[in-house]
């Protein structure tokens, strides 16, 4: 369903949103999900970073997210700083069927604080549909001693894509407003 943006006014023009880590917990699916409303699988790794641009409304105003989809490759971690700067909004994603993926959101987190220290974070679990091996009870005490909130999502059927992306909006507009 497409958004009218006629009546909206772009208050604020553009923020960066930065999707991050491991490969393989569906960045790209998540993002490509949102924006494309598809769902391709299996898919190649991204190479380096690939971005899309998705206008959302936020309290009656618009405001144009430049998500940014950071690839998860150990390779490509000396070019990672790079592609933080200036993100106002980071969702630390991890896949909910494969905890090792959950042990590396400190790193990501650290990361992207280093280069964008007054961003905010939101811990997204994906890949609700295969099942979960990681237990909800790790992930929200992990999240509460960082003071971030967590969501869970699957790219595969849609479920929580569009309230990720509203939050990831509402933050950004949050940050700007600010």
């Amino acid at each position: 369903m497409a958004n009218d943006h006629s009546q909206s006014t772009i208050i604020f023009p553009l923020a960066k949103v930065v999707i991050a880590g491991d490969v393989g917990v569906g960045k790209t699916s998540l993002i490509r999900r949102y924006c494309a409303g598809t769902f391709e699988a299996p898919r190649i790794a991204t190479a380096g970073m690939d971005f899309q641009i998705k206008i959302v409304e936020v309290n009656g105003n618009s405001i144009k997210l430049s998500i940014w989809d950071i690839a998860g490759q150990e390779k490509f971690g000396a070019f990672r700083d790079t592609f933080y700067r200036g993100a106002k909004v980071v969702a630390l994603v991890y896949d909910l069927a494969n905890p090792t993926t959950l042990d590396s959101l400190p790193r990501w987190h650290s990361g992207v604080a280093q280069i964008c220290p007054k961003a905010r974070f939101v811990v997204v679990g994906n890949k609700l549909d295969l099942g979960r091996r990681v237990m909800r009870e790790q992930v929200e005490e992990w999240a509460r001693s960082m003071s971030l909130p967590c969501m869970e999502t699957s790219a595969l059927t849609n479920e929580g894509v569009d309230n990720l992306f509203q939050t990831l909006a509402e933050l950004a507009a949050q940050k700007q407003s600010k």
